[in-house]
């Protein structure tokens, strides 16, 4: 199974050049390089910040390019997003107790999509409801392979000016939520507009780099009064992830939307080599 990733689109951050803002461009290329795959993809995750301001034209026009996706699309509110702007998009996500979460399966493999959202806070949130349906999914059913999708990643990255602290009350849920559930093979996340892989209370966690522009690689720390100038946004490429679970074992991959040249194609010239490398897996 394939399960393809994006996060952090921000559609709506320049409205006035509306429709074909600069956000919006880097969305549709990094969909069209999702959808010319040569993999078959068998859903979309969207891991928060579909919108810059959370409102419901933006959450329109996002919805409106993925009426391409020949798969399901799955999305979870970011701290730049709305609740009721991304139900009134994607009205058939399931909502319970005020919170977008919910549970996925398909091939043997559970999907948890969590809600890190609280209106007015730019960190994330994880309050003692949320927790408590986390852990009830969890013990339910503690023998299928988990996964966990949130827009916020619990952990300190070291992007001083993105992180939270380390002991906030919300990472501190999380961690009692997951806590003695082996299931869970990995956590991934959005939030940063950087790749990262780490790991939190025992479980891989990684990050898929954004679609809009991302954030500069810098680990010094921030002095909030004092503007040092450093770089703060980049324009590299969009970038999306693709999770392959085949049963057994979990990889992710990243893929970025770019202009590149292929070097070399598997043509006749080739096979000897292909054939003597796989080969050795006998």
């Amino acid at each position: 199974m394939l399960i393809a990733q994006m996060t952090d689109i921000h559609i709506g951050f320049d409205p006035e050049t509306k429709p074909e803002e600069f956000n919006r461009t880097r969305f549709r290329a990094t969909l069209d390089r999702l959808l010319a795959s040569p993999d078959a993809i068998d859903m979309l995750v969207l891991t928060g910040d579909l919108t810059e301001h959370g409102d419901r034209e933006s959450f329109e026009r996002t919805a409106e390019l993925l009426k391409a996706c020949p798969f399901p699309v799955h999305a979870i509110p970011g701290n730049h997003d709305s609740r009721e702007g991304l139900l009134a998009a994607f009205p058939d996500t399931p909502s319970e107790d005020g919170f977008i979460h919910y549970a996925l399966e398909r091939d043997g493999l559970r999907v948890l999509m969590l809600d890190t959202f609280e209106p007015g806070r730019h960190g994330g949130a994880f309050c003692a409801k949320r927790r408590d349906w986390l852990r009830a999914q969890l013990d339910a059913q503690q023998d299928t392979p988990t996964l966990i999708f949130m827009h916020h990643p619990p952990v300190v990255s070291g992007i001083d000016w993105m992180d939270p602290a380390p002991d906030e009350d919300w990472i501190a849920n999380f961690a009692a939520a997951i806590e003695g559930h082996g299931q869970v093979l990995a956590i991934h996340c959005g939030h940063l507009h950087r790749p990262l892989a780490t790991g939190f209370r025992g479980v891989p966690l990684s990050v898929t780099p954004s679609v809009a522009p991302l954030v500069s690689l810098d680990l010094r720390p921030v002095d909030p009064a004092q503007a040092d100038n450093r770089a703060l946004i980049t324009t590299e490429p969009p970038c999306y992830a693709l999770h392959r679970w085949d049963g057994d074992s979990l990889a992710t991959h990243y893929e970025t939307a770019g202009d590149w040249e292929v070097l070399e194609y598997y043509g006749e010239h080739l096979k000897p080599m292909m054939r003597d490398m796989l080969a050795e897996r006998e």
